[in-house]
């Protein structure tokens, strides 16, 4: 929470209550650590049987461009095959989509308002 805090709230100017939601206690959370110092997380929590919705992923400013996203998605993305997920859907910041499209997500709807943020649907099927 202390990431989402930092990225979403402080530097995004994202409502505390818009982040923190009822699905926090529900979803498998994923932390990126440098040695102690947490900079990264993300979730996922199951929808519509085995398809998995990705939500919250951020990283903080000093760790961004250096490839920690990419950590933070692979581990959700092996989580998501070991536990039998045949697709996943997120819902990802414009500035954002050229992030999850080398990822090989696709976006499936047009642009929409996210707690104010615009932001686009994306999909990407499992094997």
């Amino acid at each position: 929470i202390s990431i989402r805090r930092k990225v979403f709230v402080e530097e995004q100017d994202i409502p505390i209550h818009l982040e923190l939601d009822e699905f926090d206690e529900t979803s498998i959370h994923f932390i990126a650590y440098d040695a102690d110092i947490p900079f990264g997380a993300g979730r996922i929590r199951e929808i519509d049987g085995k398809v998995g919705k990705i939500e919250r992923v951020c990283i903080v400013p000093s760790y961004r461009g250096k490839s920690m996203g990419n950590l933070i998605m692979q581990s959700i993305e092996d989580y998501a095959q070991e536990h039998g997920f045949k697709k996943l859907k997120l819902n990802a910041q414009s500035n954002s989509l050229p992030f999850y499209e080398k990822r090989n997500y696709t976006i499936t709807s047009p642009e929409f308002l996210e707690a104010s943020i615009p932001h686009r649907a994306m999909e990407k099927i499992l094997e």
